[in-house]
């Protein structure tokens, strides 16, 4: 057993009880003795200033608490990827295969698809090679301005020759202005032909490069993806029955099909292979970020975060079999018995206010949701009923169409920013400014959803104005009127350092875990689709 990587716990937690299971890691609250562990890791931190540039630029760490055969509780750490350029520290639990090691076979692939890669950059910043691209490009352009003279020319004696057929003329003159036609299209027709074949010429010696750069490319993309495959195949992850599989087939029945690049280097399924290798038993785990924020996601300095789903998901539902785990609190029916709160209702519409965490939809845990209920209360309504959502943790306005028609028409208000909206918020911290505009584009995170990244290349736009309200406690009251309909859009411009740089209380994802996520839907404007008279709906929060 590698005893340098499990670190005593015991005298730091004299009196702190052993959680009943093991945390479930996408939705978790860190636990007494997580957190101390995580503080132990953080000191230790604090003293490598040989990594002090690096871990500046932010890393996700973890940390997982076991029990000894002994009976002892220990914590065993972990960091995600490598570490000043290794995957091994003594520290921390040592990966679940090293793809750095000097004589392995992934070094020996990379140095190939790295030679690959230099002599693409090699070709495509040959000076003859540029030479030969300008040369073409220009050469295509004066080809398209020559041929649109020479028509032009062609189109203006045509006019001419029209205008003289209108005369009285014999027949040789006639006959004349027919030949005079034809060898000026046979003129245009060798103009084409000479300028297409220096066109040509420059292009075959063209060619001869780009086939050569073309040809590099899919050697280098059919070497990675072969490396890809034998490289997750070495990735042989264990779980608590002591069954084993691959990336290749933990991955194979997920939608993606194939194990993302980095599976199996995050932290926590580093921290339990080890654990399982040596027969400890884990009793809870912790993931936190160390250093600054990266530029799309939004991670805090020292703050814990869930598991990331397009990674770990796949790997710890793997991983975790045999374990005692936390249900998850998300799938926890709370709203079963809670009646539909209904603020207003006309023949074609109805609008009411939807608790924290209930959902707006159906979902796949068979979760009570505000479309179930209103289903059940208008039983012969027709169409989709709800008109838009919420996130299951806001509370709030939610629109409903009795109807396909009136739904139709209300959608379409959506689409055009016709209905005005404003919800409210407590945010961490102070804010500033008594009111601004946040644009932040925004797009999904592809390897980890419902998480929203801030992405100038693939985001939509995403606009919201906000007013303050109050400052007390530590904590902002803001007022929230988003011009568009983002997912977590409110969410993302509060917490992200380029917005308000204040996250919604509560809210786990880009903040910290409360009781709830202190955002609510609070007020409703729009013309009704069927009788045009202003509906204006509010519900304040009652937090």
């Amino acid at each position: 057993m590698a005893t340098d990587c499990i670190h005593p716990l015991d005298h730091l937690a004299d009196g702190i009880p052993l959680p009943p299971a093991f945390t479930y890691p996408f939705h978790y609250t860190p636990h007494p003795l997580v957190r101390l562990a995580a503080k132990e890791v953080q000191a230790y931190l604090s003293t490598r200033s040989d990594w002090a540039e690096e871990l500046e630029k932010g890393k996700m760490f973890g940390v997982l608490i076991v029990e000894t055969h002994e009976g002892k509780t220990g914590f065993l750490a972990a960091f995600s990827g490598n570490l000043a350029g290794s995957n091994r520290h003594g520290y921390f639990v040592p990966p679940v295969y090293d793809l750095l090691q000097p004589d392995g076979f992934f070094r020996t692939e990379e140095a190939q698809i790295t030679a690959i890669n230099r002599r693409i950059g090699e070709l495509s910043q040959n000076p003859e090679y540029l030479r030969l691209r300008k040369e073409y490009e220009e050469r295509k352009a004066e080809t398209i301005r020559e041929l649109a003279n020479a028509r032009r020319q062609l189109k203006e004696e045509k006019v001419r020759r029209d205008r003289l057929r209108t005369q009285e003329l014999d027949d040789a003159e006639m006959q004349s202005l027919i030949r005079e036609s034809q060898f000026q299209k046979a003129e245009y027709k060798r103009l084409e032909r000479r300028l297409k074949a220096k066109e040509e010429s420059l292009k075959t010696a063209l060619d001869m490069y780009e086939a050569e750069i073309a040809r590099l490319k899919q050697e280098r993309k059919s070497r990675s993806a072969i490396l890809q495959l034998k490289l997750f195949g070495q990735f042989r992850m264990i779980n608590a029955r002591g069954e084993i599989k691959d990336l290749c087939e933990i991955f194979k029945d997920t939608p993606q099909g194939t194990p993302p690049a980095g599976a199996g280097e995050c932290a926590l399924p580093k921290l339990l292979q080890f654990a399982y290798l040596n027969h400890l038993r884990p009793l809870a785990m912790g993931e936190f970020w160390w250093g600054n924020s990266p530029k799309e996601e939004i991670r805090r300095h020292g703050e814990f975060y869930p598991s990331c789903k397009g990674k770990c998901e796949p790997i710890l539902r793997h991983m975790l079999v045999g374990l005692d785990v936390e249900k998850n609190p998300l799938q926890e029916n709370i709203h079963k018995d809670t009646p539909l709160d209904m603020v207003y209702e006309d023949e074609w519409i109805a609008i009411v206010c939807k608790p924290a965490d209930m959902l707006s939809v159906p979902g796949k845990d068979g979760l009570d949701s505000v479309l179930e209920r209103l289903r059940t209360r208008y039983p012969d309504a027709t169409g989709p009923l709800v008109v838009h959502r919420l996130d299951m943790a806001t509370s709030g306005l939610i629109l409903a169409a009795k109807d396909k028609e009136t739904h139709r028409k209300l959608q379409a208000l959506f689409e055009t920013r016709n209905i005005r909206k404003r919800y409210t918020a407590i945010l961490e911290g102070i804010v500033e400014a008594d009111e601004g505009r946040i644009e932040l584009p925004l797009c999904p995170d592809p390897t980890d959803r419902p998480r929203q990244i801030v992405s100038k290349v693939h985001g939509k736009p995403a606009v919201t104005v906000y007013k303050v309200r109050k400052r007390e406690n530590g904590n902002t009251w803001v007022d929230f009127y988003p011009l568009t309909g983002r997912t977590h859009q409110l969410r993302v411009h509060a917490a992200h350092p380029l917005g308000l740089d204040h996250p919604i209380a509560g809210d786990g994802l880009y903040g910290h875990q409360a009781d709830r996520m202190y955002l609510h839907a609070a007020s409703l404007t729009f013309i009704h689709p069927v009788t045009g008279k202003e509906i204006h709906v509010t519900r304040e929060a009652d937090f």
